[in-house]
């Protein structure tokens, strides 16, 4: 079970809170950013807050913790309803949520949306314990490693939009880690990952990415790897490369390469020998008297 930082439980109380308090008739907004929620240091990122057309007004708040509620800061004047923030800070990663009015009455807050600065601290390191291949039904560790003493570790894979997991960090040697099970996996769970690690004073504020782990999950009946593995789906904060082999599988695929041309090969020179072994045979039949007697000529 995945450990979730304690700021990061205050925060969701608070804004279940919040919007319990604020009973709106009207449906929520839908709250988004652009170009994604996961911002490196310095990228530009748009928060918007897309209402019904008859929406006369937007308020975005974003919720501090552990400040009151009453000191939520709106964002957005009545006019508008994007804010733009020209290059990623701490100071603007944290939870927002927002809200318009029409026929003078105040819609619901929309869902929570989660801005994170990544790219603040320098990365850690993603491993597996177990192998980067696994049978379906096995369980894999992955271990995150640091030597800054981070608070938490962060587990996503593939898109870097859903978090795998949370875990709270053990002191090992010399540095900080965090190991997450994966139970019994599946054929779902082949992919990429990486991890990022957390202060628990800026839970919004990330590291660098990991290097990427790519984990293979084969059936039974499976072959230990892809033939033609297709591009590494991409984490939003990242420029990805088409994923490499590694040495292992790079020596695989070339035994079964050279093994192949040698059968093909060995074949060709049979069938070869064969044709010349029946050529100078029939050569030889049309050299020799037929029943050892040539017939005298007339």
């Amino acid at each position: 079970m995945s450990m979730v930082l304690p700021s990061m439980l205050c925060l969701g109380l608070c804004l279940g809170q919040s919007t319990q308090a604020q009973k709106g008739t009207l449906p929520p907004p839908l709250l988004t950013a652009v170009p994604g929620t996961m911002v490196p240091r310095g990228t530009p990122v748009m928060i918007l807050c897309r209402g019904p057309a008859e929406a006369e007004a937007y308020v975005l708040s974003r919720v501090r913790s552990p400040e009151p509620l009453d000191s939520e800061k709106q964002l957005l004047s009545k006019k508008t309803n994007t804010w733009s923030i020209t290059g990623m800070t701490p100071y603007w990663a944290g939870l927002y949520h927002c809200s318009y009015q029409s026929g003078g009455s105040w819609s619901q807050f929309s869902d929570p949306l989660q801005l994170v600065m990544t790219r603040a601290y320098d990365k850690p390191s993603l491993s597996s314990m177990t192998g980067i291949m696994a049978p379906s039904g096995e369980n894999v560790k992955l271990r995150c490693f640091s030597t800054l003493k981070f608070d938490a570790f962060i587990l996503m894979k593939k898109d870097g939009v859903h978090i795998i997991q949370n875990q709270i960090s053990t002191p090992e040697g010399g540095g900080h880690q965090a190991v997450f099970l994966l139970n019994q996996v599946s054929s779902t769970q082949t992919g990429t990952y990486r991890c990022y690690g957390v202060f628990s004073r800026h839970p919004y504020v990330w590291s660098h990415p990991s290097d990427r782990l790519q984990l293979w999950v084969t059936e039974a009946s499976d072959d230990p790897g892809p033939t033609n593995p297709g591009p590494s789906p991409e984490f939003p904060d990242e420029i990805t490369t088409l994923p490499t082999m590694t040495g292992g599988m790079k020596e695989h695929a070339a035994w079964h390469l050279s093994a192949e041309n040698q059968v093909r090969l060995s074949m060709a020179g049979l069938i070869l020998f064969v044709l010349v072994v029946l050529l100078a045979e029939a050569w030889y039949s049309r050299k020799m008297p037929f029943n050892g007697h040539r017939q005298a000529p007339t």
